[in-house]
């Protein structure tokens, strides 16, 4: 139902200063249906539906492809696709509502609100949420099983899974389960005296103005949206996806929303409009193992940052649908993508190229800063060096030795070819960074420290790691 390790590895995101999205916003419609198009033609997925959202409002938003392919039926940006594991932030945030209205504590033991489960005692609510339980998973492949064409209850999954001996002891690991969110579920009904997905809609949906569009997938299935969800054999035609029963998604994949409906709760994630700072703060920040290691992931969200931008980010699937939920909270941006096939790379494909488009689109000052650098590079290529640019010292930096070795090691090299990389703020410079390549040798860093009078305090070349 979700892999960090394949979602990851789509994640290569190069990053220059959200202000040059300025420069981007009048291309961004285009550049998003040019991506989205030319993933979908390579993935063969039918469709997918994007939203985007830029200085925390929504930018843009739009389908692709066919949300249905016999008859074909064209996707539109109003249709709900299943979201997946993209719920179990709502679910995390349920928890961390009633435990800002004092009806129970993310420290307190499973065993209060869920009893009979292994060492409920140990488990607390939170070692729930951020996956550091020890519950062994229900669903950790990326089919359906036959036992999960059949209705099932929370309480069957739990005494099925949830009673087995832990996996590992708890806090000391992380490991994905969904099981986890089963618990995490019933404990928001046992704590709220209201129904899971009642809670959720009420509570969560309601204020954002999008409970009436939003669907319960768990217990009215694929038929109540829009989109047919597809699967294929290894690269067999499509096919419609087998679908799970009713009681299997529940806490863990519940949800069915518009790519422009999950915008709106990231917009309220960006605003922290629904919960306290301090519950925020607890969704988005790292969980420690134990041992005092990052875990790497929140409550309900994978968390971390892209090339200096901080981001929340979690992926999606569920029969015949795989979503990516990309929210960078410091720079008011989120992209949204649901595509409609299940154990696909379209979505994470799709936003990690639109995160491209808002993040590295060259201004006319990384132009110029470009231009500068490549040509200092050029001019150590040749043992020389404008000292009217450096700051004093990074001018006694450059010493006749330095210039030689320079010239030495760079000159035999040939014509640089510069590639922004990434941009941030550090020690009250402005720190750029690019990769050098050229057409034989060796790829290069490259990376400056320049002061607001615009003087280098530092120019550095190395081998690419």
């Amino acid at each position: 139902m979700y892999s960090r390790a394949y979602v990851s590895a789509l994640f290569v995101i190069l990053a220059a200063p959200l202000g040059a999205q300025a420069q981007a916003s009048d291309r961004l419609p285009a550049q998003v249906d040019s991506i989205a198009a030319e993933v979908l033609k390579s993935t063969g997925v039918p469709s997918a539906s994007v939203a985007v959202v830029r200085n925390g409002k929504l930018a843009y938003a739009q389908a692709y492809g066919a949300a249905k392919l016999q008859p074909r039926v064209p996707a539109r940006p109003e249709m709900r696709y299943g979201i997946g594991s993209v719920s179990k932030q709502f679910t995390a945030a349920a928890l961390l509502l009633l435990q800002q209205e004092g009806k129970l504590s993310l420290d307190d033991p499973v065993s209060r609100w869920v009893p009979g489960l292994t060492q409920g005692d140990d488990v607390t609510l939170r070692m729930v949420l951020s996956h550091t339980s020890g519950y062994q998973d229900f669903w950790p492949q990326d089919y359906v099983p036959p036992l999960m064409e059949k209705p099932v209850t929370p309480r069957q999954i739990l005494d099925h899974w949830a009673k087995q001996p832990l996996d590992f002891a708890p806090g000391t690991r992380w490991q994905y389960s969904n099981t986890n969110y089963v618990i995490a579920a019933l404990a928001v009904e046992k704590a709220s005296g209201t129904p899971f997905f009642e809670f959720v809609r009420t509570r969560l949906l309601t204020p954002l103005g999008i409970a009436e569009r939003a669907v319960d997938f768990d217990t009215k299935g694929p038929g109540a949206i829009e989109p047919v969800g597809y699967m294929r054999y290894g690269l067999g035609p499509l096919r419609p996806a087998t679908p799970t029963g009713p009681g299997w998604m529940w806490g863990a994949g519940e949800l069915a929303l518009t790519a422009s409906d999950l915008a709106k709760w990231d917009i309220s994630v960006i605003d922290q409009s629904l919960l306290a700072p301090a519950s925020y703060q607890a969704l988005e920040n790292t969980v420690l193992l134990k041992s005092g290691v990052s875990s790497g992931y929140g409550l309900g969200v994978d968390v971390g940052t892209r090339s200096g931008h901080r981001m929340i980010e979690h992926s999606g699937e569920v029969a015949g649908f795989t979503s990516e939920n990309m929210v960078f909270p410091d720079d008011s941006a989120a992209i949204v993508v649901l595509t409609n096939q299940d154990a696909a790379p379209a979505a994470g494909a799709i936003a990690d190229a639109v995160s491209r488009a808002l993040f590295t689109t060259e201004d006319a000052q990384t132009q110029q800063r470009t231009a500068r650098a490549r040509r200092i590079f050029e001019g150590l290529q040749k043992g020389t060096i404008d000292r009217s640019e450096l700051t004093e010292d990074a001018s006694a930096y450059f010493s006749a030795q330095a210039l030689a070795d320079f010239k030495a090691s760079l000159g035999p090299l040939g014509r640089p070819t510069f590639t922004p990389r990434v941009q941030r703020s550090r020690g009250g410079m402005t720190m750029r960074a690019w990769t050098v390549t050229f057409a034989k040798g060796p790829t290069l860093d490259v990376w400056t420290y320049e002061m607001p009078d615009g003087k280098l305090e530092q120019y550095q070349v190395a081998p690419q790691g």
